[in-house]
C-alpha cells in the first residue's frame, strides 16, 4: 500500500492551470460502498473567505453530480501522465452504466472526510463543499462560451475548501 503524507494546501507543487487543465483530474463524490469519479480538465485552485479552495464544475446529467449533491465531501485526484488513458476513459464512460474504478484497474481509499481516493494518485485533495451555483447564461461577457453548450447543460459551480493534502511519497 502507497504511503501518502500530508501537507498544507500552501505547499502544493506546479502549476494548478497546467495541473487541471493539462494533466486532469478525477472528481469523486460518494462514499467507498457507493461513489462515481469523473474526469475533469476545468476547474481552479486558491484562496476565498480565508481558506484554500477548489472550483469544480459538474454538469447535471453527469452521474458525479448525483453523488455532489448528496454528500459534503468530496475529493481531487491527481495523477503522473502514464494514467493518461484511464482518466480519458473515466471521462468518456458513465458510471451508470460502467465500473470505472474496475475497468480502470483502480484500487480505492477511503479519504478522512469519508469520501473516496484512489491508490494509484499523486495527489490527492479533500474537500468540503462551501458553495454551489449554477452557471447562468445571462452573466456571460463573452459570447464564445456558449459554443460550450449547445444543449444548454450548464454546468453547477462547486467551491469545495480544501480540508486535506496528501502527496504520493516516491
Amino acid at each position: 500500500m502507497k504511503t501518502f503524507t500530508e501537507i498544507k494546501p500552501t505547499e502544493i507543487k506546479g502549476n494548478p492551470i497546467h495541473l487541471i487543465g493539462k494533466e486532469w483530474m478525477l472528481i469523486t463524490a460518494g462514499t467507498p460502498q457507493h461513489f462515481n469519479p469523473m474526469t475533469a480538465s476545468w476547474g481552479s485552485l486558491g484562496e476565498l473567505w480565508f481558506k484554500p479552495v477548489c472550483f469544480c464544475f459538474v454538469r447535471p446529467q453527469r452521474y458525479t453530480y448525483e453523488f455532489m449533491e448528496k454528500t459534503d465531501a468530496f475529493t481531487l485526484s491527481f495523477f503522473d501522465e502514464q494514467y493518461k488513458p484511464q482518466l480519458n476513459f473515466c471521462g468518456s464512460r458513465s458510471g451508470r452504466e460502467t465500473d470505472k474504478v474496475d475497468e480502470c484497474g483502480f484500487a480505492i481509499r477511503k479519504a478522512d472526510n469519508g469520501s473516496v481516493f484512489f491508490e494509484e494518485a499523486r495527489l490527492v485533495l479533500e474537500c468540503r463543499k462551501i458553495y454551489f451555483q449554477d452557471l447562468d447564461s445571462s452573466h456571460f461577457l463573452d459570447d464564445s462560451i456558449m459554443q460550450h453548450y449547445p444543449q444548454k447543460d450548464y454546468h453547477r459551480m462547486y467551491i469545495g475548501e480544501i480540508t486535506r493534502a496528501l502527496i504520493a511519497e516516491s
